[in-house]
């Protein structure tokens, strides 16, 4: 499976320019997203994510790929159930957002994407993805590097909004979305293009692959038992475990296909001196 949705016209043409006109709207707009997410979610975006994450099996002790982390949303939850004694990284292309992200310095944050994860083999207990799944170039190369970072036994639990399948929520959701949350992105926004992102992120949502596809993607990666897990009829969580009896043959200390030189952490952004994480902000 490619890419999780088509090319949008209204956006970019090809598939080739995917990857570098989601990045630069991101670095863009990444001064707002936290703002705006807020507004969109009602407040309720991080107890929504820790639940979901406990749900999908993640402890105290684990250590963590946070994987498209943005600016940390989801890595914070990650890092409250982890605790001191687990560890999160969180993995991301664009430096904007992880300049902006808010976490506790023991938060390690790199540049890779989904497709090419700068982390060895078996490294993860656990891999994480909160509602960037959509803006992955190519699903089934991700889904394998999920797969060679896990640890045996590991597992994910990939967050996405999916749209209600009848009319009338479908309908109501989309004009909150595409309508509502750019309108009020508009006054709440630093940066102009923040309202346009708000529009692409209904626009990914309506026109993403199905559950069905992204589950079947992920079995053929190796997981099993994947499942959705569906919340309020739209929040989708997509859980999967690798195979425990699974032999690994490339040894620990080998790099896959992201870990690399690329392994560079976000620049300025060492764990004692980075200022894009705040202990006072968790």
């Amino acid at each position: 499976m490619p890419a999780p949705h088509p090319p949008l016209p209204e956006y970019y043409e090809h598939e080739s320019q995917r990857g570098g006109w989601v990045k630069q709207l991101f670095d863009r707009t990444a001064v707002d997203y936290d703002r705006i997410e807020r507004f969109m979610a009602l407040g309720s975006g991080s107890w929504y994510r820790r639940r979901a994450l406990s749900r999908a099996g993640l402890k105290a002790g684990m250590r963590v790929l946070d994987i498209g982390v943005g600016t940390g949303l989801t890595a914070r939850q990650a890092d409250l159930l982890v605790g001191e004694t687990g560890q999160v990284t969180g993995v991301d292309p664009s430096t904007g957002m992880m300049g902006r992200a808010l976490l506790p310095e023991r938060v390690k944050l790199v540049i890779g994407a989904a497709e090419a994860i700068p982390a060895a083999a078996a490294s993860a207990d656990f891999v994480s993805m909160g509602y960037a799944l959509r803006h992955i170039g190519d699903l089934a190369a991700a889904f394998q590097e999920f797969l060679r970072v896990l640890v045996p036994g590991g597992r994910i639990c990939l967050l996405e909004i999916t749209p209600p399948q009848r009319r009338v929520p479908r309908a109501l959701l989309k004009t909150y979305m595409r309508r509502v949350v750019p309108f009020m992105a508009r006054h709440l926004a630093a940066d102009a293009e923040s309202p346009r992102l708000m529009r692409y992120y209904w626009d990914t949502i309506e026109a993403c692959a199905s559950p069905q596809s992204i589950l079947q993607a992920i079995r053929d990666a190796g997981f099993v038992e994947a499942e959705r897990h569906l919340e309020l009829g739209i929040f989708s969580e997509y859980r999967a475990r690798k195979p425990a009896s699974r032999l690994t043959q490339i040894s620990s200390g080998e790099r896959g296909a992201g870990a690399s030189a690329a392994e560079s952490q976000v620049p300025g952004g060492s764990a004692s001196t980075s200022t894009a994480r705040c202990r006072a902000n968790i």
